[in-house]
């Protein structure tokens, strides 16, 4: 599976990590999923991606941004998915970490073949909507892909 992202935040880029903002969730419900003690190390937390055959990645390659807000992103240029999904066959399903993602996504991407696509609700600390537990419950649909 694929999971995707809109484009990396000022903290991530930062510290070249993906969801590398201490009070953004996705490492949190990565490992809650796959019922691992959580580690702060981005090796160890890539590892569990791969051991889980997890690809991640971000709808776009570049756009103009002040600060990380998604709804702050213009002059978007979307990543090459057409290549990367001939690269990565086995790719079955698309995740995307918020609405913004899939917005983009779909705005830019025209699959030519079939993918499950499920948006998810964004993991970042801007999504003060839902509680914790309610975007966990909805992120455990990875257990069952």
């Amino acid at each position: 599976m694929l999971i995707l992202g809109t484009m990396p935040g000022t903290k991530s880029l930062e510290l070249n990590q993906y969801y590398g903002h201490s009070q953004n969730n996705f490492w949190k419900f990565m490992f809650t999923i796959f019922n691992e003690d959580f580690a702060a190390d981005y090796e160890t937390k890539k590892a569990l991606l791969l051991k889980n055959k997890i690809a991640l990645w971000d709808v776009l390659q570049y756009c103009d941004r002040v600060g990380s807000l998604d709804s702050a992103i213009k002059n978007e240029i979307a990543n090459d998915f057409e290549s990367f999904l001939k690269l990565h066959p086995n790719i079955k399903t698309i995740l995307f970490n918020g609405q913004k993602a899939a917005v983009f996504f779909k705005k830019y991407i025209h699959l030519k073949k079939e993918y499950t696509l499920i948006t998810l609700p964004s993991t970042s600390p801007a999504n003060a909507g839902k509680t914790f537990q309610s975007k966990l419950d909805e992120w455990k649909v990875i257990s069952t892909l």
